[in-house]
C-alpha cells in the first residue's frame, strides 16, 4: 500500500517521512537500557530489543508506504508535527514498559512515559528502588531526550529541515515567546544547543562520580538534572545520600537547567556581561535568593534545627528544584510549616527562563504581566499617555503582549477545568489542583494523595493528567491550534 501522492493542504506525506526518521533514532537511544541490561544480566534486555524492533520496523514500514513528497513544510506541519511526534515517541517508548518484568498496563505506562519524555518526573511506581538498571536508565534517557527537545535533535541531526519548515517547528517545541537563532542556520543553532546540553551532562555526570554516587546513579541522575525532570534511582531522590557535596553539584546546575540555553552558549564564547544584562536572568536570580532566604527563616523559626551546612542547603535546594520544575527532595519539606505550601506554589506556576529545559509560566511571561499591569494603573491615573511594555531596552509589539496575556489566561484555566475534572473523578479538590499544576508545569511534585506516587489517581485522570504534561512541555498553544477548525481549512 502507497499513499496517494495528491497534493493537499497540509504535507502529510513529508510529515510521516520525518516522523520514521524519528522512529529510528529512537530504536537507537532502546539500544542503550537494552545493552545496560545486559550488563547487568537483567531480563528486561528482551522487552527493550522487542521494543527498539518495532519501533525501527515501523520505521520501515513508513519509508517503505510512504513515498517523498515536496519537502516544504510551513507553519501548519510544524504544530502538527510536533505534537504528533511527542505522542508517538510515547507510544513507542511505553513498550518496554508494557513488556518488561514491571508488566504496566497501558495507562500506567503511557502516563510514566509522557512523564518522562515531558520531563515532568511524577510516577505511578511506588517503589523506585526495585526496578532494574536497564528500566533506570530509559526513564531517565526519556527525560534527558525530551529535555532540550525531540523536534530540537531532528534539526540537529536531519540538515535538510533547515529550508524546510525548521524555524517553524523550532518556534513550535521550545520554550519562551519569541527564539533567536543563535546561528543564521537553524540547524546549526540545534547543534549547538544540544551541544551545551551534552557537554553540561556529561561534566555534571563526572562531578556526581567524584562524590559518593556509584558510576550508574551518577550518570542517571546526570540526565534527569540537566532535563529538569527529576526521575531519580532512589524513593528519597537525592536526599537519599544525605551529602551537602551531592546537594551543592545537583543545586548548580538545575540552576543552569533553569537558564535559557542561549545566554549559557554566550558565556561560554565570552559574552558573560550578556548574561547578566538580560532582564529575565536577573529576576530568575533574585526570586530564588528572595524566596531562599524567606524558607531559611522560616525552616529555622518553625523546625529549630541544629545549625549546618544543611539549614542553607536544603531550602535553597528545594527552591531551585521547584521553580526550575526538576521535582527533587532532599527532606520533607512540609514539616517547615504550613508557609511553604503557597511558596512552592508560586514557585511551580512561575516557573524557569525560556529557553531552558524548565517547565512553568517562564519568568518573561511573569515580567511582560507585571509591567503591562503596571501600565494599566498608571492609565488610571494619566489616561492620555502610552506606555509600552520594554524588554532588555526593546519595547515589545502589542501582539506579543496580547499573547501573553493569552497565554497566562489559558494556562490557568487549563489548571482549573483539570483540577474540576480530577474532583469529580474522586480527588479531594487541594490535591486534584495540585496535581493539575504539577502536570501543567511539568513539575512532577506531589501531595496528599500524589505525594508518593500518582499510583491512586484514576485511570481516567493519569490520562488527563498526561494530556495537561504534554500541553505543559509544547506551551498550550502548540496542542491547542490543532482542535480549532480553522487549523484544516485553508
Amino acid at each position: 500500500m502507497v499513499i496517494s501522492s495528491k497534493k493537499s493542504l497540509i504535507n502529510y506525506r513529508s510529515l510521516i517521512r520525518i516522523i520514521g526518521y524519528l522512529l529510528v533514532i529512537e530504536a537507537l537511544f532502546m539500544l542503550i537500557p537494552f545493552i545496560v541490561s545486559l550488563v547487568y544480566k537483567e531480563t528486561d534486555y528482551f522487552a527493550f530489543a522487542v521494543g527498539a524492533a518495532i519501533t525501527a520496523l515501523s520505521a520501515v514500514a513508513i519509508f517503505t508506504c510512504v513515498p517523498a513528497g515536496r519537502r516544504e513544510l510551513g507553519k501548519r506541519e510544524g504544530f502538527l508535527l510536533t505534537g504528533s511526534v511527542w505522542i508517538v515517541f510515547t507510544l513507542f517508548g511505553m513498550i518496554p514498559l508494557m513488556m518488561s518484568s514491571l508488566s504496566m498496563n497501558v495507562t500506567d505506562a503511557f502516563c510514566e512515559t509522557m512523564s518522562g519524555f515531558t520531563t515532568t518526573g511524577c510516577s505511578v511506581l511506588e517503589d523506585i528502588e526495585d526496578l532494574p538498571h536497564g528500566m533506570h536508565i530509559w526513564r531517565c534517557l526519556m527525560q534527558w531526550i525530551g529535555g532540550m527537545g525531540i523536534i530540537l535533535f531532528t534539526l540537529a541531526v536531519l540538515p535538510m529541515l533547515n529550508s524546510s519548515g525548521g524555524m517553524q517547528m523550532m518556534n513550535a517545541e521550545l520554550t519562551g515567546i519569541t527564539q533567536d537563532k543563535l546561528r543564521p542556520r537553524v540547524s546549526e543553532t540545534a547543534k549547538r544547543l544540544w551541544f551545551i546540553y551534552m557537554i553540561l551532562t556529561l561534566v555534571l555526570a563526572i562531578l556526581l562520580c567524584l562524590g559518593p554516587m556509584d558510576c550508574f546513579d551518577a550518570i542517571c541522575h546526570a540526565l534527569s538534572t540537566m532535563s529538569t525532570g527529576g526521575f531519580s534511582t532512589r524513593n528519597n531522590s537525592i536526599g537519599a545520600w544525605d551529602s551537602w557535596y551531592v546537594k551543592l553539584i545537583v543545586l548548580a546546575f538545575m540552576f543552569l537547567g533553569g537558564v535559557n540555553f542561549a545566554l549559557i552558549y554566550r558565556a561560554s564564547i565570552g559574552r558573560v556581561k550578556a548574561s547578566w544584562h538580560d532582564e529575565t536572568f536577573r529576576s530568575y536570580v533574585k526570586i530564588i535568593g528572595i524566596i531562599s532566604v524567606v524558607l531559611i527563616i522560616g525552616y529555622v523559626a518553625n523546625c529549630h534545627p541544629k545549625f549546618n551546612a544543611n539549614v542553607i542547603v536544603d531550602p535553597i535546594f528545594q527552591v531551585i528544584s521547584t521553580i526550575t520544575s526538576t521535582g527533587y527532595a532532599v527532606t520533607d519539606y512540609q514539616s517547615w510549616g504550613s508557609f511553604v505550601f503557597p511558596i512552592l506554589l508560586i514557585l511551580m506556576f512561575v516557573g524557569g527562563c525560556a529557553g531552558s529545559t524548565s517547565g512553568g509560566a517562564k519568568i518573561d511571561r511573569i515580567n511582560f504581566l507585571v509591567k503591562n499591569c503596571s501600565n494599566e494603573l498608571r492609565k488610571c491615573i494619566y489616561p492620555n499617555r502610552i506606555y509600552s511594555v520594554s524588554i532588555n531596552g526593546r519595547v515589545q509589539s502589542p501582539d506579543i503582549v496580547a499573547k501573553v496575556m493569552a497565554f497566562l489566561w489559558l494556562y490557568l484555566g487549563l489548571i482549573l477545568l483539570g483540577g474540576i475534572v480530577l474532583v469529580t473523578l474522586g480527588m479531594p479538590i487541594s490535591d486534584s489542583l495540585f496535581a493539575t499544576l504539577s502536570c501543567v508545569g511539568n513539575t512532577g511534585l506531589g501531595a496528599g494523595v500524589t505525594a508518593d506516587s500518582f499510583a491512586l489517581v484514576p485511570d481516567a485522570g493519569k490520562w488527563l493528567l498526561s494530556f495537561l504534561m504534554l500541553i505543559g512541555r509544547l506551551e498550550v498553544f502548540t496542542i491547542l491550534v490543532l482542535f480549532l477548525p480553522g487549523f484544516w481549512r485553508k
